[in-house]
């Protein structure tokens, strides 16, 4: 969904049923539903519709009962419908909220579960032979209840395109995040994040999440030698650039990128250069070459692949969706 295309905002539905964990509604109002005027757009891009199916609704563990929210008939004017999780996921959620699901999935809307959310999807019947994520507390449970869905049990989320299944509360924001890059690039994801003090992209999964012996000595962060390197991506910076501004082995900082961001120093930096040159072309810049020098992915080739790799799109098809300047191809 482009900014320029779109004649309304989105609606998104969520769905709150009994036992609902309030955490994942916020995480929906909060990415969907506020006001975001430092963006300088005409109008809101997304609006949110809370629905139930009952009038009262009591919240996980009774924190609080929720009122005056709409019937489940505003999930026929969704757009998007996102399902939150629930403690007791191997209780049905019943016919009208799986009815509703699969309503709302069969005219074409998006479907989102965060967290134990995903039951209720596979319950519904749109999950299988599907991939899907889920809590890492509950993957065993989920395959005996749904053995025909294909759990990724190691990723913060999934996306299939028309269905999308976050594993926990927190991976709900890693998911709203990637979608508001699906729908309107990269620029205006990372304002958002920056608002939520959240990271725009956590590579890795959530094993690094599952329970385990914390270790007598915590390594030092690496949040300082992101930084360094996030200003110098243009650079010809390598591996071993980076362990040496940390003061480390190559091998020691291999370990501590696995142990805080699950992901190698790598892969990281690839990552962080084709966010830059998705800026980079969101902001009007044309020329491929010097899109990949500046976000020092090197060549017009090495970009087209990595761009294509991380988005399904091409340089040209990119710029076409996210950008400012219109509809030119971009020139090598």
């Amino acid at each position: 969904m482009s900014q320029e295309s779109s004649q309304r905002p989105h609606r998104v539905a969520v769905i709150v049923d009994e036992g609902t964990n309030p955490f994942e509604v916020g995480v929906a109002t909060e990415l969907f539903g506020l006001p975001r005027p430092e963006l300088g757009l005409p109008g809101p891009l997304y609006e949110v519709t809370l629905c139930a199916p009952a009038p009262r609704i009591r919240m996980n563990h009774g924190f609080f009962t929720l009122t005056g929210v709409r019937g489940l008939d505003a999930v026929a004017e969704a757009d998007t419908l996102v399902v939150p999780g629930r403690p007791d996921n191997v209780v049905s959620r019943g016919p009208a909220v799986l009815d509703a699901i699969r309503r709302a999935h069969a005219r074409g809307a998006r479907v989102i579960s965060f967290c134990t959310g995903t039951f209720a999807l596979a319950e519904a019947g749109l999950l299988d032979g599907r991939r899907a994520a889920t809590h890492w507390r509950w993957a065993d449970s989920f395959r005996r209840l749904h053995p025909r869905v294909l759990l990724e049990p190691d990723v913060l989320f999934v996306d299939e395109g028309d269905v999308l299944t976050a594993a926990g509360s927190a991976a709900a924001l890693d998911l709203g995040l990637h979608i508001w890059r699906r729908d309107h690039g990269a620029e205006l994801a990372n304002h958002v994040s920056r608002r939520l003090v959240f990271a725009a992209h956590r590579d890795g999964g959530q094993r690094q999440f599952v329970e385990r012996p914390v270790p007598e000595v915590r390594d030092e962060s690496l949040a300082p030698l992101l930084a360094w390197a996030q200003e110098r991506l243009g650079e010809p910076l390598t591996v071993a650039h980076l362990a040496a501004r940390a003061r480390v082995s190559p091998a020691t900082l291999h370990r501590r990128f696995r142990a805080q961001l699950g992901t190698t120093p790598l892969a990281w930096l690839t990552m962080e250069r084709v966010a830059l040159a998705c800026r980079l072309i969101e902001r009007g810049e044309e020329r491929l070459d010097v899109v990949a020098a500046r976000s020092g992915l090197g060549s017009a080739a090495n970009l087209r692949a990595r761009l294509r790799r991380a988005t399904g799109l091409s340089p040209s098809a990119y710029r076409r969706r996210f950008g400012s300047g219109g509809g030119e191809a971009l020139v090598s």
